[in-house]
């Protein structure tokens, strides 16, 4: 067997094996798609169908009725536009700070964002509960988009590698032509920087739009639940209606990757950091 069969084969076998992964991890969603189109007496029989006999479409009309779907999505919109623009304020911010600009605490603080960044949440749960509580904020959405103002140690991390990969002779230029640096990281640095920046914002977003343990502890009242707290709070009060659950969980599911198929390019050089050409 020739180079070019041998690398032929090693193709499709590559390829076999990614379709084979990659269908073990879609089938959990594929499931909630077709438990969401099931009629009742289809959801526990064995062997499972896959493919209802007969398709529920209705269940997603009668899916909007079984929480205030609408009100808990607008609430979730809100703090995760709230918490994503934040963190595309303050972290791009602070990379720069420590990526571009020389100064005498950069290094130490950066060690500092890299331990932040490795203590678990359960550890400082407990201590940012108390500071919130003594500032009246629990039981409002205050303390779910609120400390994205004040940065994200992983997103300042991912951005300051980012921004260690640019050109310094892009700087340089600007500053011989009187540039202030605050217009060179604006007009030139995030420019060159929107793929790790669409990152980020992917990973807020996706992170505030999934955030049960957060709405759980700081909202009381379920008027400012979240999607994801109140399908639990509505279950644990009412049981659960399995085809509804569903197509309110595929509802939910469907706009993230929506948002994922429309950045993905950027999202993956983003991750990958590529920088410029």
């Amino acid at each position: 067997m020739g180079s070019t069969e041998l690398g032929t084969v090693r193709k499709i076998f590559s390829h076999l094996l990614l379709i084979l992964v990659g269908a073990f991890f879609l089938s959990p969603f594929l499931w909630m798609v077709s438990t969401s189109l099931k009629a009742n007496d289809e959801l526990f029989i064995w062997p499972p169908v896959w493919i209802p006999h007969v398709m529920e479409w209705s269940n997603y009309p009668a899916a909007l009725d079984y929480i205030p779907f609408f009100k808990y999505l607008k609430n979730t919109l809100t703090i995760a536009g709230l918490a994503t623009f934040a963190v595309l304020l303050s972290c791009p911010l602070v990379a720069y700070s420590l990526a571009r600009i020389p100064w005498r605490g950069a290094k130490p603080l950066f060690a500092v964002t890299l331990i932040v960044m490795m203590l678990p949440y359960q550890v400082t749960m407990i201590p940012i509960f108390i500071a919130f509580k003594n500032f009246g904020w629990v039981g409002t959405s205050i303390p779910l988009w609120l400390p994205a103002f004040f940065g994200a140690p992983f997103f300042i991390f991912l951005l300051r590698q980012f921004f260690m990969g640019l050109p310094k002779e892009l700087e340089d230029a600007a500053r011989i032509d009187g540039a202030s640096e605050l217009r060179i990281y604006w007009q030139i640095i995030l420019p060159l920087c929107r793929p790790a920046l669409l990152t980020i914002a992917l990973f807020q977003f996706m992170g505030s739009w999934t955030d049960y343990q957060g709405p759980l502890i700081y909202l009381s009242d379920d008027s400012q639940y979240t999607l994801m707290l109140g399908m639990q709070s509505f279950k644990s009060q009412h049981g659960a209606e399995w085809q509804m659950m569903m197509a309110t969980l595929v509802m939910i599911t469907l706009p993230i990757i929506l948002l994922y198929f429309f950045v993905q390019r950027a999202f993956i050089r983003g991750i990958t950091f590529s920088g410029i050409k």
